[in-house]
């Protein structure tokens, strides 16, 4: 079978990585891909939303499953464009994308058919949004409406920064068009977890949990970003929470969009609070989490490859899906200044130091000549597995020293409060 996957960053590589092992497999491609799908296979010189020159790659390579990695791709419609040229393609088509693509339209599902959030209100215009921030007595987050590539969220802890991230996403336009509409949410404490299921709109197969670290720097301080590591399984996360958001969040979910005509099909992946109220939503997303695909890819034991045919043909029932019991903890290497400005063209080196069993997946990276060099925000992002949450973040760290790129940042604690009180997967 020949395989296509959408996308450039540590996700698809994540994905493209896994496809590689299945023996389902024949010819593997990226659009555009990176330095480390180029490894795995032949990456095509299309961008991810280019449904014309995707769609004229399908046929050249005779490609017979499209698997869409970002989430940019499929609000814009990637899906249902190749359903009408008779192409298969894993993920939701534009309507059910919407769950992640519009804030507005998530929150509202979430209020219409009970599923559990925060206190929202939504406003298009900033001076009704002031007067309501004005009035309020609690934290508050701003959330732009549209697709921000994970920084459109913006947390605050009084009313003068809820105020700046007003104008931030309304006034200045950080975020551009994603910012003609915002979400205004009581702010929410707890741990936080995501939850990612495949399902084909009629079974739903759950995933391992896994935690995200979103701020920049330790500690959760700094701004948010897309992810700075990640780490599975959270050993705190109780058997009964987990079962109230399997039922009550990710099952619910799917029943909602079915009744609003919205059927789902691929990855639902809500993030969630689990807070002294029980399990709260933050947001849906419509695919993979990055970094979370990272630590929970590593884990599957199940043919990938045979899994996404499955959701695509509507058979995910007659698929089982086994999961290694090892934990798996990722360390995103940054470059210096991000998420604000930074700088690219930095050469990368020691990944050949790195040990056989660990992972070192291509987030921003670029090829010159015969070196490697720098080329995003979020550069890479190492994946190391063990028995226990410990040794697993033991290997990542010893393995993240040996690499060097100037200016790289990187989170020091990804799993670390986790680790100290779990012993095991």
């Amino acid at each position: 079978m020949n395989v296509l996957v959408i996308g450039s960053g540590a996700r698809e590589h994540a994905i493209a990585w896994k496809l590689k092992q299945s023996p389902k497999l024949t010819d593997l491609f990226a659009a555009p891909g990176s330095p480390g799908t180029a490894e795995l296979g032949t990456n095509l010189l299309v961008a991810d939303t280019d449904s014309d020159a995707i769609v004229n790659a399908c046929r050249e390579h005779r490609i017979d499953l499209v698997v869409i990695g970002n989430e940019d791709a499929l609000a814009a419609g990637l899906v249902d464009r190749l359903a009408v040229e008779g192409i298969a393609a894993f993920g939701p088509a534009k309507a059910a994308a919407e769950i992640e693509s519009s804030k507005v339209f998530s929150k509202g599902l979430m209020a219409r058919h009970g599923i559990p959030t925060a206190p929202f209100a939504v406003f298009d215009e900033v001076a009704p949004a002031r007067d309501y921030v004005a009035a309020q007595d609690g934290a508050l987050i701003v959330k732009a409406d549209g697709l921000a590539r994970g920084k459109g969220t913006i947390v605050t802890s009084t009313p003068e920064e809820a105020l700046e991230a007003l104008e931030a996403i309304m006034v200045r336009r950080d975020f551009g068009a994603s910012g003609d509409r915002v979400v205004i949410e009581r702010r929410l404490y707890g741990r936080e977890v995501s939850a990612h299921a495949f399902t084909d709109g009629r079974t739903v197969a759950h995933m391992p949990f896994a935690c995200d670290h979103k701020a920049v720097f330790d500690d959760d301080r700094g701004p948010n970003t897309g992810g700075m590591g990640a780490y599975t399984p959270p050993g705190w996360l109780e058997d009964a929470t987990a079962e109230a958001i399997h039922r009550d969040v990710t099952e619910a979910a799917l029943r909602a969009m079915s009744a609003e005509g919205r059927p789902y099909r691929g990855v639902l992946y809500p993030g969630l609070f689990v807070t002294a109220d029980g399990p709260m939503v933050i947001e849906f997303n419509c695919r993979l989490g990055d970094p979370e695909a990272q630590v929970l890819l590593p884990r599957l034991e199940s043919d990938l490859l045979e899994v996404l045919w499955a959701v695509v043909n509507n058979r995910l029932h007659e698929v089982e899906l086994r999961w290694s019991e090892e934990a798996c903890v990722a360390v995103v290497l940054a470059s210096g200044g991000y998420p604000g400005d930074y700088d690219t063209g930095f050469e990368i080196s020691g990944l050949r130091d790195v040990d056989p069993d660990v992972v070192v997946f291509h987030a921003g990276t670029k090829r010159e000549g015969d070196s490697l060099l720098t080329g995003g925000g979020r550069v890479l992002t190492v994946s190391a597995r063990g028995p226990t949450l410990e040794e697993a973040r033991d290997k990542a760290y010893r393995n993240v020293e040996r690499i060097r790129f100037e200016g790289m940042h990187y989170r020091r604690d990804i799993g670390a409060s986790a680790a100290a009180g779990v012993r095991g997967a």
